[in-house]
């Protein structure tokens, strides 16, 4: 009955009371009255429909309210997150008693030009089941002080659990209950290590998003069955492709390997390119203690000087990575691809490897971009050079069709072997990683089509329409700027973003442009529904190609053998995985969001610990933020501080949201996005992840 509802309520697209849709399922009696007000009633408690104040029903969606994640602001108010909508900012009066990372229902109450305002009705799902804090001493008493300073609660450790501690432990802390509003009791869990020691200042970071370091027992129980070598039943029916030239590209410190490469030319002209990826599943066996582990985990956590891997590092740096020289398990996929970059013909199967060598980014760019062969390179200069004519054939392939490459740089922290912050610089993005990434795209394109076609179950990539009012406020913002976007712009397309993009390439804030774009859009996530790929502008995709580090991925090669090599197509199975496979996708995505948000978290950390030893020194940056309370500016290195409008000396500023600037009252000068200037660092806080920054007298 649900899904009958469902379909009059969008169809009819207006609210209906009980009757009208008694009338229109056709229910004949008081008995089928009384179910369809308990389905109702499921309904609403699902969020998929809204019961209004005038006794009528309508789809939630069409509602005015909305879902969306509580993020809070240390100062007490917040704002609701909303996939693929702008945010809706909420009051500290209007929390309802909500807490950060709550998903929440959200009234939106007013709304001025593209700004929304709201007040929480209901908190749906409360994440927050354990906090991350450090022991205090207060008045000869230890107490816990959250380290979140977002989370505007108190927490009271029981006596139990205060036995062994002291002053400058951090530690995980499970909350037992709500005693008030502001008032927890919790129980310690775990000590991470003393805010002095090496590494536990990722390690909290990476507590609180709920990242776990350690693998269960279990988990190492089945270590000691894995082998460290292929054995010889292993080889049974799978292509040999070790006489092969085949070989690896990553970075110079790069241990799990999950990828390898071959190229050769046909006589015909095309190209047949392998993408040759790590056989994870075939050691990692559905629901084992490995399996539960990688599921729960979901993806590998890179944090400055070290990674918190889905699969332990026998396996991660062990039998599952492509070690040069060694033979390894592989999943390949061959393509034959002509001069336009359209794949004519592919197979995917089972393989067996031995790598000829592991590659670096930096050397491989050295050939590619200098002409320069590194030493040991000699036999792979020309298959190199053939890759590279390859990857421009894909890239323009894709580019025509819409590909939107918002080129962005990423940094890099670079630390000593104590864990502080010594340097950051931008993360390099050559030729060579450009090449591995188009081949992986054309991979995992490749098995996303072939499995959608079978029409069988299946976790594909996706990334969603972004919505026009988000695309609006960007141009609105654009031509606030100075800039105007010409165009058909009534139909959003990827076409349409990539010529928003090229439009914008020689404006100087163009790199906040870029970014800020990219914010408009959705995040992609998981999905078993495929609905395309708009950033990629693929109709298909899928992640086959890092199953050590992405359990997708896992789980895209477990489907390949059901489907393709075992040939295990019946009823059962393909129930089971259309069960399976929306659990996956979900706990997926929302694992990877946490992982970013970490990822993040520890970059502005250690940023702040490197401005610590720069305090009084002067730096050249580009304006890239305008708030009513200060300028955010960047460093070339991507280092972000903010110049408190208190800070700024000479005259009275006041923010302009029209023209987002900072105007001067006396002479009319401001401060706009995009502008260059000098700054000098007043204060940097590592223990609060914020840069302070004031303007250079010679600015």
């Amino acid at each position: 009955m649900k899904d009958k509802i469902l379909e009059i309520l969008r169809r009819e697209n207006k609210a209906l009371s009980v009757y009208e849709l008694n009338d229109m399922l056709n229910l004949e009696n008081s008995e089928d009255l009384q179910n369809l007000l308990k389905t109702l009633e499921e309904l609403i408690d699902e969020l998929k429909v809204y019961h209004t104040n005038k006794d009528k029903y309508l789809l939630f969606e069409n509602s005015h309210l909305k879902v969306g994640k509580l993020i809070v602001n240390k100062k007490g108010y917040g704002f609701v997150d909303i996939e693929g909508k702008d945010d809706v900012y909420v009051s500290s009066a209007n929390m309802n008693n909500a807490l950060h990372g709550d998903l929440v229902v959200v009234e939106i109450t007013s709304k001025k030009g593209f700004a929304l305002e709201g007040r929480i009705l209901k908190t749906i799902k409360r994440e927050l089941k354990t906090v991350v804090g450090t022991i205090i001493n207060d008045k000869n008493k230890l107490h816990l002080k959250l380290d979140d300073d977002k989370l505007n609660i108190n927490v009271i450790l029981t006596k139990d659990s205060m036995n062994g501690l002291v002053e400058g432990h951090k530690v995980i802390v499970e909350l037992l209950n709500r005693l008030d509003n502001h008032n927890f009791q919790g129980q310690v869990t775990k000590i991470i290590g003393h805010v002095n020691d090496p590494g536990v200042d990722i390690l909290s970071i990476a507590a609180k998003h709920d990242i776990q370091e350690e693998f269960s027992d279990e988990v190492y129980e089945q270590l000691k069955t894995i082998p460290d070598k292929v054995l010889a039943n292993d080889y049974t029916g799978r292509a040999d492709l070790r006489n092969k030239m085949i070989f690896t590209i990553d970075g110079d410190d790069t241990k799990d390997i999950d990828d390898a490469i071959s190229l050769d030319v046909l006589d015909n002209g095309n190209y047949k390119l392998g993408v040759h990826i790590a056989d994870v599943s075939y050691y990692v066996k559905e629901d084992s203690p490995l399996d539960k582990d990688a599921s729960d985990r979901a993806t590998s956590v890179y944090l400055a000087d070290r990674v918190i891997p889905m699969l332990p590092h026998q396996l991660s740096n062990g039998i599952c990575s492509l070690n040069p020289n060694v033979d390894r398990l592989t999943i390949s996929c061959d393509m034959e691809i002509d001069n336009t970059g359209e794949i004519i013909n592919y197979d995917i199967y089972e393989s067996v490897i031995k790598s000829n060598i592991q590659m670096t980014y930096k050397k491989v760019n050295k050939i590619l971009e200098e002409n320069i062969v590194p030493e040991g390179y000699e036999k792979y200069a020309d298959t190199l050079y053939k890759m590279k004519s390859l990857a421009d054939i894909l890239r323009k392939n894709k580019t025509q069709k819409g590909y939107i490459d918002f080129d962005l740089d990423e940094s890099k922290i670079i630390v000593n072997d104590k864990g502080e912050a010594i340097d950051v610089v931008l993360r390099e993005r050559g030729t060579g990683e450009k090449l591995i990434e188009d081949f992986m795209i054309a991979a995992n394109e490749t098995v996303a089509k072939h499995v959608f076609y079978m029409d069988y179950p299946f976790i594909y990539r996706v990334h969603g329409e972004p919505s026009e009012e988000k695309i609006d406020k960007f141009l609105h913002f654009v031509s606030i700027l100075g800039y105007s976007i010409t165009g058909n712009l009534r139909k959003i397309t990827p076409k349409a973003m990539q010529d928003i993009l090229l439009q914008l390439k020689d404006a100087k804030e163009y790199s906040m442009l870029s970014s800020q774009l990219l914010r408009s859009m959705q995040k992609a996530i998981y999905d078993t529904k495929n609905i395309g790929h708009f950033g990629l502008a693929s109709k298909c995709y899928t992640h086959f190609t890092s199953p050590i580090r992405r359990y997708p991925d896992q789980t895209v090669h477990r489907l390949l053998r059901e489907y393709l090599f075992n040939k295990n197509l019946n009823k059962e199975t393909i129930n089971r995985w259309e069960h399976k496979l929306s659990f996956i996708a979900e706990h997926s995505s929302i694992k990877e969001r946490n992982s970013v948000e970490c990822e993040r978290e520890v970059d502005d950390m250690k940023k702040a610990e490197y401005m610590e030893k720069h305090i009084g020194e002067e730096f050249k940056g580009v304006i890239s933020g305008v708030m009513s309370f200060g300028i955010f500016v960047e460093l070339p290195n991507l280092i972000e501080g903010l110049i408190r409008v208190e800070d700024i000396k000479g005259d009275y500023y006041t923010y302009d949201e029209n023209i987002f600037a900072l105007i001067g009252k006396k002479d009319k000068r401001g401060y706009r996005l995009g502008d260059s200037i000098k700054v000098i660092v007043k204060a940097a806080s590592k223990e609060k992840h914020t840069i302070d920054f004031i303007i250079s007298e010679n600015k």
